[in-house]
């Protein structure tokens, strides 16, 4: 199992008693879980099954959900033309015959109740039941089909974040080997700078160690070096669980900014502060695309 992100597109067909309906449901990323539901007029009474349903596959992620139906050819609604209606309509319009053109049928057919229709498909109660468990079991469909959408983009996502935990490996393994050389380079520093302020002046080897010592002591990045190490080690142990991780990732990507940048600012050496900086870019990366992990 891997990761999820929150991104994807799914789409559910089905019929009953004459009716065919369509589902299509379109999931961005959110902070949150944000479900936006469309139905036609009438259809209220399975927003709560369906909700319930989004809620319990989903844990993040901004989705719309749109539900759009019509009548089979067979079972479409009969017409019938009120007669007694079009005939006194068109009495009506005698009175008017030499001042204005004789109506048409087109016209009268227009006319507000002429023409009538004969639901001879309604359901009943029960059918009517039935056919809102219908629309919940095939919303449920198109949500298993998010899903699979959104864990196709997980899979990508954990290759990225694994890309990342063994670019921060490798620049944790080069800051330590430069960071085990600073006394030394610190020392050669301290020591360069006193001779060029006083060339004639004799340097005591002791005290020169002390001070080397202090400096290297103040740039000491071993810590946070191994903070790194670990939260290395947790990104890679949560792009392998089936858990909603992107909270998790957020966090630890803010605790892995936190250490780079401490890094930076302890260090002495332009190497070290190179390293840093490439720690500083992979952890923007890995923040930015935490942000699609649901």
């Amino acid at each position: 199992m891997t990761i999820s992100g929150m991104t994807g597109f799914a789409r559910a067909e089905g019929e009953y008693a004459g009716q065919r309906w369509i589902w299509e449901l379109k999931s961005v990323n959110g902070r949150g879980l944000d479900l936006k539901l469309r139905t036609p007029p009438g259809y209220d009474a399975v927003e709560p099954a369906v909700r319930a349903a989004a809620n319990a596959k989903f844990k993040r992620g901004s989705l719309q959900a749109s539900l759009s139906l019509a009548r089979e050819a067979s079972a479409v609604t009969a017409l019938r033309i009120d007669l007694e209606l079009a005939e006194r309509l068109i009495a009506a319009g005698e009175q008017f015959k030499d001042r204005v053109a004789k109506p048409r049928w087109d016209g009268i057919l227009a006319a507000r109740g002429v023409v009538q229709s004969e639901d001879n498909a309604e359901l009943s109660d029960e059918e009517r039941a039935a056919f809102e468990r219908k629309l919940v079991d095939s919303f449920n469909t198109a949500l298993e089909l998010l899903a699979q959408a959104r864990q196709a983009e997980g899979r990508a996502l954990a290759g990225i974040f694994s890309d990342a935990a063994a670019r921060l490996d490798g620049l944790i393994g080069a800051a330590r080997a430069t960071a085990a050389a600073a006394p030394a380079a610190a020392l050669e520093r301290i020591r360069q700078r006193l001779e060029s302020l006083a060339p004639d002046f004799k340097l005591d080897p002791q005290r020169l160690a002390q001070e080397a010592a202090i400096a290297a002591t103040r740039a000491d990045v071993q810590e946070e070096l191994e903070r790194l190490s670990a939260h290395a080690a947790e990104l890679r142990s949560l792009i392998t669980k089936p858990e909603p991780a992107g909270r998790r990732l957020d966090f630890l990507s803010q605790e892995l900014t936190r250490e780079a940048n401490t890094l930076c600012s302890k260090s002495s050496d332009l190497e070290l502060t190179r390293i840093g900086l490439d720690l500083k870019t992979v952890v923007d990366q890995i923040k930015e695309q935490a942000a699609n992990v649901e």
